[in-house]
């Protein structure tokens, strides 16, 4: 496929991006610094201004899908900056008429007990509530979309680099925790159910995730 990945050098994205071209998909990596991406023959590196929708949206064009691995982890203003983003990100694929938009979400809006999210509890780190509760706005702005084939995968509570396994589980909107009651999953492996998710298809208009 021809694709589009935002956020191609972030701690997700490098994932993806790695995933993508192994599987022989044709990258356009949209990145704030296309020189941090090593030469390959089916990638494309491009610098971009997410929050430019009309010039993001000229970037998406001509595409089978776009996976956007933007993050607002960086900023100062997590939350507003990640929200304004993820507008901007929905308004130029739909500008562009993009077929189907991919995106990485948190594993903050996943509930932990009937009717409770793990970002309302307590105990969430209060160093990570910010792009949690950013990345639960992005998941309420593509339910309300009525003209997007989307789809947003969330990873398991902890989410770091490990190995590729191929073995995992996918649920829908509660949080996948394994026989010792831990919720993880490594960046290799959500790459692998993101790019599944991307070649066949199982969820349009929902959110899914993945976990051990």
């Amino acid at each position: 496929m021809n694709i589009a990945l935002i956020g191609a050098t972030g701690f997700i994205g490098s994932g993806l991006l790695k995933e993508a071209l192994a599987r022989g998909h044709k990258v356009t990596a949209l990145v704030s610094r296309p020189e941090r991406l090593a030469e390959h023959a089916n990638l494309a590196p491009a610098k971009t201004d997410v929050q430019d929708s009309a010039a993001l949206a000229a970037q998406l064009q001509d595409l089978d899908a776009v996976i956007s691995a933007f993050s607002g982890h960086a900023e100062a203003d997590t939350y507003d900056y990640y929200v304004a983003g993820v507008r901007s990100i929905i308004a130029a694929a739909k500008q562009a008429s993009v077929p189907r938009l991919l995106v990485v979400g948190g594993a903050g809006s996943l509930e932990v007990a009937p009717g409770v999210q793990g970002v309302d509890t307590p105990d969430f780190p209060e160093q990570w509530k910010a792009s949690a509760l950013g990345a639960r706005e992005a998941l309420n702005l593509l339910r309300e979309e009525k003209e997007l084939d989307w789809t947003l995968l969330s990873p398991s509570a902890l989410i770091a680099p490990g190995e590729r396994t191929g073995a995992f589980r996918l649920g829908s909107d509660r949080l996948l925790v394994d026989a010792t009651g831990e919720s993880r999953i490594s960046v290799e492996d959500y790459a692998v159910a993101m790019i599944d998710e991307l070649e066949k298809p199982a969820h349009p208009r929902q959110r899914f995730t993945v976990g051990y």
